[in-house]
């Protein structure tokens, strides 16, 4: 199916952009600058539904503490946290009804997207959307209840623009910062799958498609268990 034109605005200012498309953070991870623009309409279309069936909410994590993201998910399993720790489930814990279906134009995104990277074969199983709200960070953390660290993380950026930290595979190390865009996708397997990675707060502003919101959709394979 041939992508959807991008307004002419958006034309322009990519024609404009003459940064490099593929930027390596580090062995096995890559940013692919504007990959998913031309889905990004339908994208966002696609999540307002999703969160009609399973609506954004506020985690707690097993310490205690309130996560400031809002959170949900889609595919066969769905990420969450609570006081009985991180995992995946097959239900939303809200209605106890299984996680929204996840949009094949969405799984196809992520595979053209891993491969992009050097990445093929992946399908995702689980996709967590986060909605990022001004102040709204993410601490640094790994990515590691998935089970399986073979397959890479596709990290599809949304929205306002935010810049996003990346450390390596202790906590101690200083991370750098590298700004993600409406479009941009970041990917990460191999010998960074489990680098450290966060965002800074995001900052104040209006996007022309999201208003004053970010959205983050992490594609996944979760290992099943017995």
């Amino acid at each position: 199916m041939p992508h959807s034109p991008l307004p002419l605005a958006q034309m322009d200012l990519a024609l404009a952009d003459t940064r490099p498309k593929r930027v390596t953070l580090s062995p096995g991870a890559m940013l692919l600058r504007g990959f998913a623009l031309p889905e990004a309409s339908e994208l966002i279309s696609a999540l307002h539904d999703i969160a009609k069936n399973a609506p954004f909410r506020t985690m707690m994590t097993p310490g205690g503490g309130k996560m400031s993201v809002g959170m949900t998910n889609c595919g066969a399993l769905g990420w969450v946290t609570d006081r009985r720790g991180y995992r995946y489930t097959p239900t939303d814990p809200l209605n106890n009804q299984a996680w929204p279906p996840l949009p094949p134009a969405w799984q196809k995104l992520a595979t053209r997207s891993a491969e992009a990277a050097g990445f093929k074969g992946f399908h995702p199983n689980a996709c967590l959307i986060n909605r990022y709200e001004p102040g709204t960070r993410m601490a640094l953390h790994q990515d590691k209840d998935e089970g399986d660290f073979s397959q890479p993380i596709v990290s599809v950026s949304l929205g306002l623009p935010i810049s996003f930290l990346w450390g390596g595979l202790k906590r101690s190390t200083s991370p750098h910062a590298i700004l993600l865009e409406h479009g941009d996708v970041l990917v990460w397997g191999g010998k960074a799958r489990l680098h450290y990675h966060g965002v800074k707060p995001l900052a104040d502003g209006l996007h022309p498609v999201t208003g004053q919101v970010r959205f983050n959709l992490t594609f996944r394979f979760v290992a099943p268990t017995d």
